[in-house]
């Protein structure tokens, strides 16, 4: 079986927990490496950070050109009009990912899924569908493009979401990262949702709340 290439960093031996996290459009699976040591977690957790390289694509709305992306943007409109079939295919190779960190040890319900921009889409759309329970969905900075396509999962019905957005996004304005809670809300989901005074990035204060989010979940101390 073939998976992405990736960038893995393990906080100590012998992972008992992952977070499988997407980089934005045009960035790398670097991108949010230098994150780790700043999330707070625990000296003696053992977690496996997977930051994987998205594929080189033609991206519509930048003239045709190939970058790392996890599927085409065809539209900048309120919705954006992306490649859903590519989307769909890049949530297939982030499940790949998944399933080999139970062959090396790693149960799914300690395992994250998040995801940044573009990252974020696949990051709900793999995380509502996949079919044994995971144990958070992260989304930074992004929307639900998948939200009228996607086939939820019984087994992450009650699976913990967090949604991150800044307020002075230029690029995924802060009223997609709403909307996402709202049809996330409507299909009965429970999602927290905080914003920062940011533009399309991250800040310290969200890295710290992710830090939170990740022991909640995996129920570090």
């Amino acid at each position: 079986m073939s998976y992405l290439k990736s960038v893995e960093i393990e906080t100590n031996p012998s992972p008992d927990a992952s977070v499988i996290w997407l980089h934005g459009l045009g960035a790398s699976g670097h991108d949010f490496e230098p994150v780790v040591p700043e999330l707070g977690l625990p000296k003696d957790a053992a977690i496996r950070f997977i930051f994987p390289h998205a594929p080189s694509l033609a991206v519509t709305i930048n003239g045709g050109m190939r970058m790392p992306a996890w599927y085409d943007i065809k539209a900048m409109d309120m919705n954006r009009t992306v490649d859903v079939e590519q989307l769909k295919a890049s949530a297939d190779a982030i499940a790949r990912l998944v399933e080999r960190e139970v062959e090396r040890g790693v149960k799914t319900e300690r395992i994250i899924i998040a995801g940044f921009s573009q990252g974020g889409a696949v990051a709900y759309e793999l995380g509502l569908r996949y079919p044994k329970k995971l144990a958070g969905i992260l989304g930074l900075s992004t929307y639900f493009a998948t939200a009228d396509t996607v086939e939820p999962s019984e087994a992450n019905r009650n699976i913990p979401i967090r949604i991150y957005h800044g307020t002075r996004d230029p690029m995924v304005p802060e009223s997609l990262g709403r909307m996402s809670v709202d049809r996330m809300t409507e299909m009965g989901y429970r999602v927290e949702y905080k914003t920062y005074p940011m533009d399309h990035s991250v800040c310290l204060e969200e890295i710290r709340d992710i830090g939170q989010f990740i022991k909640a979940c995996l129920d570090l101390k």
